[in-house]
């Protein structure tokens, strides 16, 4: 036997490897038998074995994949000896079957074993090997023939289930498809060529069989079909003779039927020319010679398969571990192993150091908590509108409340620290928020980090989650309680002494300023053109004691059109930040429109009733009416009864003697005097001012508070905890009991384990041949 030849054998070992698990996962060389009902395909099997050994009858004889490989023997020296050969089933280990008549017997019981006698198929296969000084080594498969027409007890879709069959095995690349079809029928219908065509467009795996030639009809023949002119196949067609039905009932001897079929071919005067190309004996030399090219081609694919899949499995066997062991000592030791990797990979994952869990399709792990601390909780505080749900007849009650029942000279820092205090506490729901996403996002990474010892053990793994979520959850009312301290923190105490907070000085100086030039006419340009920019900007403020206020706030500052009012600049050394501008009367712009500004030296501080110079008395208060003698001369009061109000309203009849019902609800009125505007913008804007300062304090101290009390507390704490709750003797067995499955996969991949070896080794005998 050459060197090429022994690759057969080598094959023939790797399907038996397989074949004992029922998979071939390396796709081997072999040749599949393709053919309709009746077009002799039994009879072309039978004459390369030179045997008879396949069942017979009517309808699907071939119920089953008979995977059949031909073994050549040496022939014996002694030509005097009888040759001996044997047949050998796979599913019988080390039974031989010298009579081949016992092994048609065997494959009819086999088959009937699985599909009983209604003439059903099954996909399971039969390996019979031939061991024989006659045949060529070879590997065939011989599927059920193609038919169209149920019968007896077939199931409706038997064309269907046989067709599919048939496509599984010519399906694949290292197969050979031998397409077998009677030559008196047209070529053109073949069922075997178009299934053949279907996986094999260009036919270059696919060899045509043409039986039956010495049966077609006077005046025809198949030269044309065997020269490839009617279907074209780069492996060309053979012709060959098959026994007819009398001589298999008087059981002609094959040998002889081939011998007849040699002298038909020579002797014919279509065929003479091409005899040499023709006949069973050349078919199966054809046969030999592509299958050992086709082994030759796929060999170094071959190797390299079965080198991966063996690291892969090996690879899968140190997911599923060793089997445990009996001691409490083991496993405790197993147990503590498990859970330091869980800790570990845990970790990793939040530090984004676990590599083999990092995705390049979405964030995970820590990334994901950074996008919730920077884009969803960043996002949602700046979009957080400083005076929402704040009106101007809000800030104006609030003012008048704080005054109580005096008309007071200066704005109450009361008030604003209640609006203030009103508005900082918004923030704490999205704080709070924020705590539960990140809560659910660490819940998240615990069912995403499974360790592969973890995966072994399913009430372990059970325990451990339920563990950890429990630590999580412990730590998450420490992480809220410490949340809403730093909101409480921040309404405890309004530091307007804040470096970023505007101050009262700059806030009075900018809008004097914006309501100067809204009031006056000169400037109605300017004004237009700062319409454009937005009606509510701030442009010409003074520079604060550190960074201005967001635009985006500033712009959402009502403008008030009121009457003109003007002030002073405020003075330094003012003892409240509110009394900077109403620390002094206000001037009427109507009966002073060209008068200086008030100094101090022009104040009488001898008479504190006195009317201020260029001014009305009552005007420093406000819109608080005319004065009490404007009234009293309007009444045209009788000199003798100005002090007697009650002869008074009884001169009156007009005048009613008590006075209306107070309202349940009180609100300011509709028309805000100067002063009140004037309060009311400066509130506002040193809302917004302050409302920033303490957001960018929140956006900052939040995540941090998050991280240290929940996130590294956790992480610190996890590897204790879960070592006091589940490392206890009397839980080793519970715990560490495997599931079925795993056991299962185990056993599985150490056989498959197992059997790449055996392929690896056997593969190997071929490194030294010739190939």
């Amino acid at each position: 036997m050459s060197d090429l030849e022994k690759l057969i054998p080598v094959i023939n070992k790797l399907q038996d490897v397989f074949n004992a698990v029922g998979s071939d996962p390396l796709d081997l060389p072999i040749i599949v038998v393709v053919g309709g009902q009746s077009s002799g395909k039994s009879s072309v099997l039978e004459a390369i074995v030179g045997r008879d050994f396949l069942p017979r009858g009517s309808g699907i004889v071939t119920r089953r994949p008979l995977v059949l490989q031909l073994i050549h023997l040496p022939p014996t020296i002694n030509h005097k000896e009888e040759e001996v050969e044997w047949g050998e089933f796979l599913h019988k280990p080390n039974e031989m079957f010298y009579d081949f008549d016992k092994i048609r017997e065997e494959i009819e019981r086999e088959t009937d074993r699985l599909t009983g006698k209604n003439k059903g198929i099954s996909d399971l296969a039969i390996n019979l090997k031939i061991y024989s000084s006659h045949v060529l080594n070879l590997t065939l498969v011989d599927l059920p023939g193609i038919t169209r027409v149920p019968i007896g007890d077939q199931p409706p879709d038997i064309e269907k289930q046989i067709r599919n069959m048939v496509k599984s095995y010519i399906s694949k690349p290292n197969s050979i498809i031998l397409a077998i079809t009677a030559a008196n029928t047209d070529l053109t219908n073949s069922d075997a060529l178009q299934m053949a065509k279907e996986v094999d467009p260009d036919g270059n795996r696919t060899l045509g069989v043409l039986t039956k030639i010495d049966i077609m009809d006077k005046g025809t023949n198949a030269i044309d079909a065997l020269m490839g002119r009617v279907v074209p196949l780069k492996l060309g067609f053979i012709g060959v003779i098959n026994r007819s039905q009398q001589d298999i009932i008087s059981k002609k001897p094959i040998r002889e039927a081939l011998e007849g079929e040699r002298q038909f071919f020579a002797g014919h005067s279509v065929y003479k020319n091409i005899s040499q190309r023709l006949g069973t004996q050349f078919l199966a030399k054809t046969l030999n010679k592509l299958l050992i090219q086709h082994i030759r081609n796929t060999l170094p694919e071959l190797k390299s398969k079965v080198n991966k899949m063996l690291a892969d499995a090996q690879q899968e066997m140190l997911t599923y571990g060793d089997p445990l062991y009996d001691t409490k000592g083991s496993q405790g030791a197993l147990l503590l192993q498990i859970i330091t990797r869980f800790v570990t990979n845990y970790g990793d994952v939040i530090d984004g150091k676990a590599t083999d869990m990092i995705s390049t399709n979405e964030l995970y792990g820590g990334a994901r908590v950074s996008y919730i601390f920077n884009e969803t909780f960043g996002r949602c505080l700046d979009n957080v509108n400083p005076t929402e749900g704040l009106s101007q007849d809000d800030i104006r009650t609030a003012i008048r409340n704080a005054n109580g029942p005096k008309a007071a000279l200066f704005v109450p820092e009361q008030s604003f620290e209640l609006l203030v205090r009103g508005q900082i506490v918004r923030l704490e729901e999205p704080c709070i928020q924020c705590v539960d996403m990140v809560y659910e996002e660490l819940q998240r990474i615990v069912a995403q980090v499974e360790s592969k010892e973890l995966l072994r053990f399913a009430k372990l793994r059970n325990y451990v989650v339920e563990v950890v979520n429990s630590l999580l959850n412990r730590y998450k009312g420490p992480t809220k309680d410490m949340i809403m301290n730093l909101i409480n923190i921040e309404m405890g105490f309004i530091n307007t002494n804040h470096p970023d907070f505007v101050g009262a000085d700059n806030a009075i100086s900018i809008i004097l300023e914006r309501m100067s030039k809204q009031n006056n006419p000169q400037n109605q340009n300017q004004n237009v053109n700062s319409s454009r920019l937005g009606n509510n900007s701030l442009a010409p403020a003074v520079p604060s004691r550190s960074n201005s206020i967001n635009s985006s706030h500033l712009a959402s500052l009502p403008n008030q059109s009121q009457q003109n009012t003007s002030a002073n600049q405020p003075t330094e050394g003012q003892q409240s930040f509110l009394s900077a501008f109403f620390g002094r009367p206000q001037a009427n712009p109507a009966d002073n429109a060209n008068a200086a500004p008030l100094s101090v030296s022009q104040t009488n501080y001898s008479n504190p009733m006195a009317p201020l110079p260029g001014s009305n008395m009552n005007q420093g208060f406000g819109n608080q009416g005319n004065s009490l003698n404007a009234r009293m001369s309007n009444l045209n009061l009788p000199q003798n009864n100005a002090m007697n109000p009650n002869s008074y309203m009884d001169s009156q009849p007009g005048l009613q003697k008590t006075l209306g019902t107070v309202p349940l609800t009180i609100k300011p009125s509709a028309n805000p005097s100067d002063k009140e505007t004037f309060e009311t913008e400066l509130i506002k804007y040193l809302l917004v001012s302050y409302f920033d300062v303490v957001k960018k304090n929140v956006k900052d101290l939040v995540p941090k508070s998050i991280m240290h009390f929940l996130v590294n507390k956790s992480r610190e704490t996890m590897q204790n905890e879960l070592v006091s709750s589940l490392y206890k003797e009397e839980l080793f067995d519970e715990l560490l009991q495997e599931s079925s499955v795993i056991q299962q996969r185990r056993d599985a991949c150490k056989s498959m384990m197992d059997i790449l070896r055996r392929a690896h080794d056997i593969l190997n005998e071929v490194r030294d041949y010739q190939v």
